[in-house]
């Protein structure tokens, strides 16, 4: 049997619930789709649509298959679609996830250029502050700002390494006094970003010394970088920021930083999607632009 040609045919009839109304859209006749799709059921030897005088559903298994199938030529559309293109203006939706920090100070205007450079395409952005999964969500593609995590199943683009740093605002610092060590950040009041995984504790390095560990007082836990910047700017405690969140603050003096010779593990700007979508020229134009716009020297790293 032809299996696409059966594979394409169920897809149209389980979307369609009827062989009627699929046969008229693949311009072919009734029997002729009934037979593809009864050759694939034979091939796999199961059930994919129950079938009554009135209506055409899937069975358990057929929805199981359906999604699968989809999948299947969705891909090979991609990859034609990606061949033929190559030289044409990419076009279509493009569904992305990001940080709300990053998301607001910083992507917002770079897609604004992006849709500029693109008219085609159709952008919808959620901002997230939860790690999400692009798949089982339906994202193209996902921004990340985060330390290295794995993801066996998606693609990953490292587009940048952006610092983090321990900093405060000059009226904490003269009502609390500079701390001259890091264990003297466990009494202090700190701002402490909920999302990260090792929990209130603070990881640091002193140049080329083994990390250490500090539990932290946290005053303020928050999973949002901003709010955690104007809690520092208020004065409420010590806080371990990004510079593309912090950076401005500290140039006006608004922030300073605190224990400036250790170093917190950096967290890296990545773009991450199925391997099915690299194939789509929406994404592609999107990795390159996102590469060129973020990448090395890192515009907004304004604190060496």
């Amino acid at each position: 049997m032809d299996k696409l040609a059966g594979l394409t045919a169920f897809v149209k009839v389980a979307e369609a619930e009827s062989f009627a109304k699929a046969a008229r859209e693949m311009g072919l006749s009734r029997s002729q789709v009934n037979r593809q799709v009864i050759a694939l059921e034979d091939e796999l030897g199961v059930t994919l649509l129950a079938r009554t005088t009135r209506q055409v559903s899937l069975t358990p298994t057929g929805q199981a298959f359906y999604l699968r199938a989809k999948s299947i030529l969705n891909d090979l559309q991609e990859a034609e679609t990606a061949i033929q293109s190559d030289h044409a203006e990419p076009q279509g939706d493009l569904k992305i996830n990001a940080p709300m920090s990053f998301g607001t100070l910083h992507l917002s205007s770079a897609l604004a250029d992006f849709m500029t450079r693109y008219p085609n395409i159709r952008v919808h952005l959620v901002l997230d502050d939860r790690f999400v999964d692009p798949v089982s969500e339906g994202f193209d593609i996902t921004v990340r700002v985060a330390e290295t995590r794995e993801a066996p199943s998606l693609i990953e683009h490292t587009i940048v390494e952006a610092k983090r740093l321990l900093c405060a605002s000059p009226g904490y610092l003269q009502q609390h006094g500079r701390p001259r060590t890091i264990k003297e950040l466990a009494s202090r009041p700190c701002l402490h970003y909920g999302n990260l995984a090792s929990g209130y504790t603070w990881r640091l390095r002193r140049g080329d010394a083994p990390e250490t560990s500090v539990r932290v007082n946290g005053v303020l836990c928050c999973n949002n970088a901003e709010a955690l910047r104007d809690a520092a700017v208020a004065g409420l405690g010590v806080a371990l920021l990004p510079t593309f969140i912090a950076g401005p603050e500290l140039q006006t003096g608004r922030l300073v930083s605190v224990l400036p010779e250790y170093q917190a593990p950096p967290v890296y700007l990545s773009l991450l999607y199925p391997p099915n979508r690299h194939l789509a020229a929406r994404v592609r134009v999107f990795v390159k632009f996102m590469q060129d716009r973020f990448g090395d020297p890192p515009y907004w790293d304004l604190i060496s």
